[in-house]
């Protein structure tokens, strides 16, 4: 069996064909196009016009995060070296 180069797109599992040379979605074998984005599968919202998460976008002094898109786990890099990893669930006001 060939090795097949797989990932995930917003909590999304994709797949790269060799033969097109283009990432498809495993669930429906669409052509992924990465200026149409499909909803995060765990809050249903699409990303900001930035590329961040729309659940944990703008946070406070954060550097880097990803909310883990209910298949993974998440993870807050904030900017005095502090990393915080795992499967939380953001809630807002």
């Amino acid at each position: 069996m060939p090795f097949m180069l797989c990932t995930k797109m917003n909590g999304h599992q994709i797949y790269y064909d060799e033969m097109t040379k283009k990432w498809i979605y495993s669930d429906n074998d669409e052509i992924m196009n990465p200026q149409e984005k499909r909803p995060c599968i765990r809050c249903g919202e699409l990303p900001t016009g930035d590329g961040h998460d729309s659940c944990i976008a703008n946070l406070g002094n954060v550097i880097n995060a990803c909310c883990g898109h209910g298949v993974e786990e998440g993870y807050i890099q904030f900017d005095n070296g502090i990393t915080i990893r795992g499967n939380f669930k953001v809630e807002r006001k």
